[in-house]
């Protein structure tokens, strides 16, 4: 599904004009996004939680060449779902 079709998704279900639906829908993502950043967990209940994690630095090989390679530390968000999603 893209970011269009769910506009139009949530436009159709909480009986919204398409402009409305985008702008509660950014302002949804924009909050997620701001919230990760500040590294703050974010759980909506009946859907999942988002999280970030540390990642440790690590020893590679490269594929192609086979040289070992060192990967920095870094951060990643994490989505745990939650158990009835996909139901």
């Amino acid at each position: 599904m893209t970011k269009t079709e769910l506009v139009n998704e949530i436009a159709a279900k909480a009986s919204l004009s398409k402009e409305a639906a985008k702008k509660a829908l950014d302002a949804t993502l924009e909050s997620i996004e701001q919230a990760l950043a500040n590294e703050d967990k974010v759980q909506l209940l009946g859907f999942g939680t988002f999280a970030v994690v540390e990642k440790p630095a690590r020893t590679c090989k490269n594929p192609r060449t086979g040289e070992m390679i060192e990967v920095p530390a870094r951060k990643a968000v994490k989505f745990k779902p939650s158990t009835g999603l996909g139901k």
